[in-house]
Parts: structure tokens; sequence; C-alpha cells
């Protein structure tokens, strides 16, 4: 079985695939103090169930992924490793200044995206620590995209500046209107990212149509794509696992 490891800023989701079925997922929080043999004993625990025989890793937190290296070295010696970096193979052009600013993240969405929607131009919104934006072509090339604070990063910095105002349950209020601070909050955040989200996919559909016809397919994904869903109405597919299946279909294409 592939075990697939996508490390966040602030969750690392792991995911199991038998041949192309993801059978089982998780998500933990990140953190950056773990050493190798702590970051081992975690994984061991969440897979003691199943027979691990690849690996296929990317991550946006050096401090993290060079742990993993460590991990690695020390207890994977006999099975086929992938890591998303320099030198791997993805099938996925990067047409934009600096390749090299890139997000691994960035670019496995982009590959699984045009996998599963290959019929058009695509537009990946990850809700994670950043709300990004990744606009695909029809031909699967990573065109660049937007970078937005995201959901938790923006309440926890407004409950951190504002002396009257708190953390809130993020769930959708009863109005748009809030008839209190907590449902005034919950209406901001949740009605603003729809919104924040419905604005930049509508200016980057209008910019894609200047060379590609067609609507774009816009794909949510991320641990915080469920708040949003139902509210935001450009919002055509909804896939949590999206980093999973590209991870998967990078270490196959470097098999």
């Amino acid at each position: 079985m592939l075990l697939t490891i996508d490390v966040g800023n602030t969750n690392t989701v792991l995911g199991v695939f038998a041949d192309k079925k993801l059978v089982r997922s998780w998500r933990v929080k990140t953190d950056p103090r773990n050493t190798a043999d702590e970051l081992w004993l975690q994984f061991r625990a969440l897979t003691m169930d199943y027979e691990v025989t690849a690996l296929a890793v990317c991550s946006t937190v050096p401090a993290i992924l060079r742990e993993l290296r460590t991990m690695i070295n020390d207890y994977f010696q006999d099975i086929r490793i992938t890591i998303v970096e320099p030198g791997i193979k993805t099938g996925v052009p990067l047409l934009v200044d600096n390749p090299k600013e890139i997000g691994a993240d960035r670019i496995v969405n982009t590959l699984a995206a045009h996998t599963l929607y290959p019929n058009g131009p695509a537009i990946v919104v990850d809700f994670g620590t950043s709300t990004s934006f990744d606009v695909v072509s029809p031909k699967g090339e990573f065109l660049g995209g937007a970078l937005a604070p995201g959901i938790e990063i923006s309440v926890d910095a407004l409950a951190a500046r504002a002396a009257q105002l708190r953390k809130v349950e993020l769930v959708r209020p009863r109005s748009v209107i809030g008839k209190n601070t907590v449902e005034a909050l919950q209406s901001g955040t949740i009605y603003g990212f729809a919104g924040q989200v419905d604005g930049l996919v509508n200016r980057i559909t209008t910019e894609l149509h200047q060379s590609y016809p067609g609507q774009p397919t816009v794909i949510a994904t991320g641990g915080l794509a469920p708040l949003v869903l139902g509210i935001a109405e450009t919002i055509n597919h909804h896939e949590p696992d999206l980093t999973l299946i590209g991870l998967r279909l990078i270490h196959e294409k470097n098999a």
C-alpha cells in the first residue's frame, strides 16, 4: 500500500491507497518541533493496520521535511520513496516568473485537478493556513494564482487585535445580519470569505476567457473548505483528498 503524507503549516494529512483507491485518511496537527522519531511513532500508530510498501511526501514546512528525511532514512529504507521536490517528474509545467517559489502542494493539486477534470481550465481553491487559488490551463499547466490569509488566521488576528471581540465557533449563523456579537463575527467570517472566493474566481475567470474558452471548473479542497460549501456560489466540486490523489499520481509517474 502507498502511504501519502501532505505536510501543511497547520495540519498534516495522511492517506493510504490500495492501488488507486484511498482506503483511509487522517488529519493531525503539524508541529515543526517534532523529531524524526516522534513522527515515526505518530505515523506508525495511525497506519499499524496497513502494510505500507511505498511512501509519497510533500511538505511546505522545511523543518518537518528535514525530520521526514531522517525518519525515512531510519525507518523506511526498504520501500520506494517519492518526495515532491526539484528533480521529481510531475508533468506540470510552471508558467510563472520563478518556479522555485511555488509550493509543492500547489503543484500536486494542479496535477490532481487536471487529471480529475481534464476538459478545460480549472481553479483550485485550497482552504488551509492561507486560502490559495491555483489556476490550471486546459493542458494541465500551472498558470499562477492568488494567495489570501486563511480563515482561521483572520479570526485569530481579529480576536487578538480587538479588545471586545473574541474567537467564535465557525458555523453559519441564522442570518447574514447578526443579532449579537457572536453571530456578527460568524456572518462576517463565513459569508465574507465566501464572497472573497466568488469575487476572486470571477476575476480569474474573466482573465482566463482572454486565452481559453469555456467556464473553468472550480474545485474546493483543504480542511476549512466545508465552511463555505453551499455559500460560495462559484464552487463546482469539493475534493477533500485532492492533494493525496495528486501525491499518488506523482508517485506513479516516478515509478
